[in-house]
């Protein structure tokens, strides 16, 4: 295995999930504040996967985005 072109290839996907994530959240953020679903001042919860079925990884991840 090259460490060298692992560690780039998993900081590639990190970015490109971290920078789609973000577009994605921002447009439905968007479009629930539009409709009423949720107030400006809203703290949502909120969950990811991240799953390499490869090597038999499942691992999740919880938090908390807020909007003030």
């Amino acid at each position: 295995m090259n460490e060298e072109s692992f560690n780039i290839s998993i900081r590639k996907f990190l970015k490109m999930v971290g920078v789609s994530s973000q577009r994605e959240i921002e447009q439905a953020v968007s479009k629930a504040l539009e409709s009423g679903l949720i107030a400006g001042d809203a703290a949502l919860p909120a969950k990811m996967t991240l799953e390499i079925p490869g090597v038999q990884l499942k691992v999740g991840f919880d938090g908390e985005i807020h909007l003030e």
